[in-house]
């Protein structure tokens, strides 16, 4: 049965915040805060955190520079998952990422069409892996970002959660790559 496993130590994670917006600051950036809110009560580390531009090359740029850093073992991204024109957060992610977790967009428009409808079909919600380092990226509303945490990665990024979390995974994420 899944769940936390409370006879399971837990391991906090380094995570990494980004918002991507034309218009939000430190200050405005509801989205981003509820996603470093979370992740710090639940016991994980704020590694960094950013606002940037909806803007491919600068997307990219920073996922780089992200995912490069020792001190940092996931990302979570905000915003730019939609289907307007500046929305790039998606073909950023296809830059960076070796590999997809394709289930995660799909868990996220599920659990998104049990609130909102069939306007969960608007979000290009994703995740992937790079270099040992995993990335999310999640729509740009506070709801959303509130669904992803308290659904989907609450328990993924619990080293507790059984049957298996992505927590346990790290160590193994560059298995067979050349060092």
């Amino acid at each position: 049965m899944a769940g936390i496993d409370e006879s399971r130590k837990f391991i906090a994670v380094r995570i990494a915040i980004v918002t991507m917006s034309d218009t939000r600051t430190l200050e405005t950036d509801t989205s981003g805060q509820v996603l470093v809110d979370r992740l710090t009560q639940a016991g994980h580390a704020l590694a960094r955190r950013h606002i940037i531009k909806d803007d491919v090359q600068g997307i990219v740029s920073l996922l780089n520079e992200l995912i490069g850093d020792p001190m940092v073992d996931v990302i979570i991204t905000t915003g730019g998952t939609g289907v307007t024109g500046r929305d790039s957060t998606p073909e950023a992610f296809d830059q960076v990422c070796e590999k997809k977790v394709e289930g995660f967009g799909e868990l996220f428009r599920m659990l998104s069409y049990q609130k909102v409808g069939t306007s969960a079909l608007q979000s290009r919600a994703t995740a992937g892996v790079a270099k040992g380092t995993y990335l999310f990226a999640v729509p740009g509303s506070p709801g959303a970002c509130k669904d992803a945490w308290d659904d989907i990665l609450r328990y993924q990024l619990d080293a507790r959660h059984r049957p298996c979390n992505f927590v346990e995974l790290i160590p193994r994420l560059n298995e067979g790559k050349p060092t």
